[in-house]
């Protein structure tokens, strides 16, 4: 039974176990995804948080304020079906990561950059072996094609699920290394997106804010910290098989 776009119907929302994974159910009617498959997921904590968006919906199911049925949906319907060329498109990020472009001035600029993300290069090299190249201004640098399969290899390792959250721990940062940071637990989410704006946030110091672009920073945020969230649910070795 697909309820995406269904008005409510149901009175109860309940979250079963079945063979190692969990499914949540409608007055005892499995959900399924807008691609008609079993909505099913590999954490309790998942399944709860899915649960309790279909809980909430009030008249008619939004989209919009489910995330993480939506991510859910995606990683089933979207991801598992292309996983290959997700996760490539992907590790392309790893060729062009923010961290490696830098600022030729002003100096303040260029050294907050660089107390900001040299660390993160190192702990790179450190836990991967990997370090890559940095340049500055706009021309691009080349990486080291082992380096980078080294770097990007966790994308292939990924589960589905998992490479949905890489997706827009990625886009819209910019960067792998930050999205590997915070899968990694390197960094908190919010510490790691801060870390992605430290061109813009200049930029705001000292031309101002603009609120239309305000809110669109608003709800990429939103998608990153949700992303980092949805990330930990994936993961069943953090999570436990039941919760």
């Amino acid at each position: 039974m697909s309820a995406w776009t269904a008005k409510r119907f149901w009175k109860d929302v309940s979250v079963v176990e079945q063979d190692g994974s969990f499914a949540v159910q409608l007055d005892a009617r499995a959900v399924k995804t807008p691609a008609k498959a079993p909505l099913t997921v590999p954490t309790r904590a998942m399944a709860d948080a899915i649960a309790e968006e279909w809980r909430a919906v009030d008249k008619a199911v939004n989209p919009n304020v489910m995330p993480f049925t939506r991510s859910a949906n995606a990683a089933i319907d979207k991801v598992a079906v292309q996983f290959d060329e997700v996760a490539n498109l992907l590790a392309a990020y790893g060729g062009s990561d923010l961290l490696c472009y830098r600022a030729e001035g002003p100096d303040a600029l260029v050294q907050r950059q660089c107390d900001a993300w040299d660390q993160l290069l190192d702990w790179a090299q450190d836990t991967y072996g990997v370090r890559l190249a940095v340049t500055t201004g706009i021309m691009p640098v080349a990486q080291d094609e082992t380096m980078l399969n080294v770097l990007t290899a966790p994308l292939f390792k990924a589960t589905p699920f998992e490479l949905v959250a890489f997706h827009d721990l990625i886009a819209m940062s910019g960067s792998l290394v930050l999205a590997l940071c915070v899968t990694q637990r390197r960094l908190v989410p919010q510490s790691a997106w801060d870390l992605s704006r430290i061109d813009e946030d200049w930029q705001i110091e000292k031309w101002g804010a603009d609120d239309d672009a305000a809110q669109v920073i608003e709800i990429k945020r939103s998608a990153f910290l949700h992303a980092a969230r949805f990330y930990e649910m994936s993961d069943t070795a953090r999570q436990g098989r039941i919760g």
